[in-house]
């Protein structure tokens, strides 16, 4: 059986935020005309938005007369769209319908601006487009909510409706009982159409179930090449399209798309990944801005377990926005795990007062200077440290954690261990307060910075510093794989560790090369 139903592929507008939308003119060229070789019903160009200059290699523009620029002359039976959000830009920007170009405009507006929307919604109808309204994040409203937006868009008769699932935390029974919703309130000439995202791999599930309904109405389905989008990214398009051809009336040219992947999009996603992580799954379980899971990657030292228990303590009317500073206060609340450690630092100290220390960082220079290390470290009054990691090729004495991830990952202690009071479930020999060290490094959590301040505390006579490379681009500077910082660091934070050590005020010298030694 078939019935009206269209794909809309939005690659050059959802996928931009890959590559932050530099795709080249001629490459947005070939694209869509591959897409519309592929026989799509729609191709999204790009977003509409309040910008400073056009550049014609980036699909966001302030007119839709720059992104007419990038379509072919002969487009078949392709429609082609572009999407405005009300809160950046400025619809007076936006001239009458031609025509001829881009035919429908999808708008986009937050819960907070949802009536605003609506009134934005009318202008861009009025200026003669197809007009489709996409609110974020549908799963944020209760069923009365989505009753008032769905009478609001009723008054204004657009060309479409689309269900976003904004933080990919749909199910099968959120999309049955929104559909439902919709189907029954929302006028029967009106399309009703579906986006996707992948926090938890349910796109090509919840599309083809959305598509088995078969409503009595015209229905759409975003999608785009290889899942491109936002991390963790879109339904993909071929999948989607290929289900259509089996069990509808569907005639999608699955080998354009191929070679539109194979020459356009694979060798992005070589450099940036998209995809299924656990933690884009835990921000849509708790149906966060992604921006949260982003946020807590990079502070590098929290385990899938610990970003789970930070995001369910997330107040409701935090959860649509991003809000760093926010975002921080929950961070350190779970961190600071107060505890009473005057006793572990009285025997720590007694222990090391007056001696010389060795703190072996996991910088891949100690394989290079493994011996000038291991001669400075068999000196008599001389104590041996690793941070974050007991290395199998030096014998030591105290171990150091202050990341969860790190100490969760060894299963055999070969000396004492010295922990802060965040880690959870540790046998370890001393825990020390994690909001007494904490402070003293003004980007965040910092082991090494950590230490050197409880060795200062300690009153150590002198402190020699092995394996503290410093971060490099690439993250490629460590002594095991198992210990590679995936964080994004550039020279500033090497920078910024070296006036941390330097605020530290300890006796210091560094035995191997570091980018923290200025």
């Amino acid at each position: 059986m078939n019935y009206d139903l269209k794909l809309l592929d939005c690659t050059l507008r959802d996928g931009g935020y890959v590559n932050n939308w530099n795709w080249g003119f001629e490459k947005a060229r070939q694209i869509i005309n591959l897409l519309v070789k592929s026989n799509v019903d729609i191709v999204e160009v790009g977003f509409l938005r309040n910008v400073d200059n056009y550049n014609p290699h980036v699909t966001v523009c302030n007119r839709i007369e720059e992104l007419n620029k990038l379509l072919p002359t002969n487009h078949g039976n392709t429609m082609f769209s572009a999407m405005a959000m009300r809160s950046n830009y400025d619809i007076s920007k936006l001239r009458d319908y031609s025509g001829n170009g881009i035919e429908m405009i999808r708008i986009t507006a937050h819960d907070y601006d949802i009536k605003d929307g609506m009134d934005f919604a009318r202008e861009v109808k009025s200026k003669g487009y197809k007009l489709s309204i996409n609110p974020i994040n549908i799963m944020g409203y209760s069923d009365n909510e989505i009753l008032w937006i769905l009478d609001q868009v009723n008054q204004i008769q657009p060309y479409q409706f689309s269900i976003v699932d904004t933080f990919g935390s749909m199910k099968r029974r959120d999309l049955d009982r929104i559909v439902s919703i919709a189907d029954n309130n929302l006028d029967s000439n009106i399309r009703l159409a579906l986006h996707l995202h992948e926090n938890m791999s349910m796109g090509f599930h919840l599309a083809q179930n959305f598509v088995d309904k078969h409503l009595n109405r015209p229905v759409s389905v975003d999608a785009s090449l290889m899942g491109m989008g936002r991390i963790p990214g879109n339904l993909p398009i071929e999948l989607i399209a290929d289900y259509l051809n089996d069990y509808t009336e569907s005639n999608y040219d699955i080998d354009h798309m191929m070679d539109a992947i194979q020459d356009y999009i694979s060798p992005l996603k070589g450099n940036t990944e998209w995809g299924y992580t656990p933690a884009y799954f835990l921000s849509a379980r708790y149906n966060l801005h992604r921006n949260y899971a982003e946020y807590y990657l990079n502070k590098g030292d929290l385990t899938n377990r610990d970003i789970n228990h930070i995001l369910s303590r997330f107040d409701n009317s935090k959860k649509t926005a991003f809000d760093s500073k926010y975002a921080d206060s929950v961070y350190e609340k779970y961190k600071n795990n107060i505890i009473d450690d005057s006793e572990d630092r009285k025997n720590l100290s007694t222990s090391l007062r007056g001696k010389k220390i060795v703190v072996i960082a996991p910088g891949s220079s100690i394989v290079q200077y493994h011996d000038t290390i291991g001669e400075y470290a068999n000196q008599e009054d001389v104590i041996t440290f690793s941070v974050n990691f007991i290395p199998t090729d030096y014998s030591l004495n105290y171990a150091f954690f202050s990341n969860n991830k790190r100490f969760d990952s060894i299963t055999e202690f070969s000396c004492k261990t010295i922990v802060t009071s965040n880690l959870k479930n540790n046998n370890a020999d001393y825990v020390i307060n994690y909001n007494t060290l904490s402070g003293a490094f003004d980007q965040g959590c910092n082991s090494l910075i950590m230490l050197l301040k409880l060795l200062k505390d300690m009153d150590v006579e002198k402190v020699y510093l092995a394996g503290a490379d410093g971060y490099s681009m690439d993250g490629q500077d460590y002594y095991s794989d198992s210990l590679r910082s995936y964080s994004v660091h550039d020279n500033s934070f090497n920078l910024a560790v070296s006036e941390a050590i330097k605020k530290i005020d300890i006796n210091l010298s560094f035995i191997t090369p570091s980018g923290y030694s200025r």
